[in-house]
């Protein structure tokens, strides 16, 4: 694996995992009740996938030709960054915290 598909199979990880972590909608506004729901935290993810998505094909343009995909690759990709953003998930709906 070169540098630039590490790079972004790292940046894809920590963007997925980004909105389970803050509680900020979008990282600038504070929400208007206590905490972001769900639906925040969904489209703060599908933004993100395709803030990432645009990464890569900046990176893929540096290399070369921008090879057209089907919709496959894309239906893949986002499967992916789902797992990806399995372990924030947990930590924020799943993991039990002591005193709560």
């Amino acid at each position: 694996m070169n540098f630039s598909t590490s790079l972004l199979l790292i940046l894809a990880f920590v963007a997925a995992n980004l909105p389970f972590l803050f509680e900020r909608i979008f990282f600038v506004a504070k929400p208007k009740v206590g905490s972001k729901n769900f639906a925040w935290r969904l489209l703060e993810l599908v933004v993100l996938f395709f803030v990432v998505g645009g990464i890569a094909m900046l990176l893929e343009g540096k290399l070369g030709d921008i090879h057209r995909q089907n919709w496959e690759f894309y239906a893949v990709n986002a499967a992916l960054f789902v797992v990806f953003a399995y372990p924030g998930f947990v930590y924020r709906y799943l993991w039990r915290r002591r005193g709560a």
